[in-house]
């Protein structure tokens, strides 16, 4: 009887609370900061200097792994994979872009820069299905 009275319900979202707040630009915000730290990087010799450099770009780029991770797991929905396919290759290549291959891996701004570039292009589908939600039908109006 008291299991029945205090059983636990699983609910899974990005936050504690179901808020429905998605937006790609805390993934690029993130990325912008791994390119940042990689020109900066480039241009100090000082090796305490560089050891902070890499250090603080990997947790930038862990967050911008994290970031894509709620957008495509949380926010993007099975209407939107069937309307744009290569989504799936898309959110691949950009965690793994932030991950070893690029951001946590390299030192090089144009790895970050390619990080930028796959952000942007789920940027656009992003506001593309959002854009979509709000002029699709709505309930009581003739179609």
């Amino acid at each position: 009887m008291f299991s029945r009275m205090f059983s636990a319900v699983e609910a899974t979202a990005h936050c504690d609370l179901p808020c429905g707040v998605y937006d790609p630009a805390q993934a690029r915000i993130e990325a912008e900061s791994v390119k940042a730290i990689q020109e900066k990087y480039q241009g100090n010799e000082d090796p305490v200097f560089r050891m902070r450099c890499v250090l603080i770009k990997e947790q930038r780029a862990d967050l911008v792994k994290h970031h894509l991770w709620v957008l495509w797991t949380d926010y993007f929905k099975p209407p939107h994979f069937e309307k744009y396919p290569q989504l799936h290759e898309l959110f691949n290549k950009a965690t793994k872009q932030a991950g070893a291959a690029g951001g946590k891996g390299s030192m090089d701004p144009a790895e970050g820069q390619k990080l930028l570039d796959h952000i942007a292009e789920i940027d656009r589908i992003f506001w593309e299905t959002k854009a979509a939600a709000v002029r699709g039908p709505r309930v009581g109006s003739p179609r």
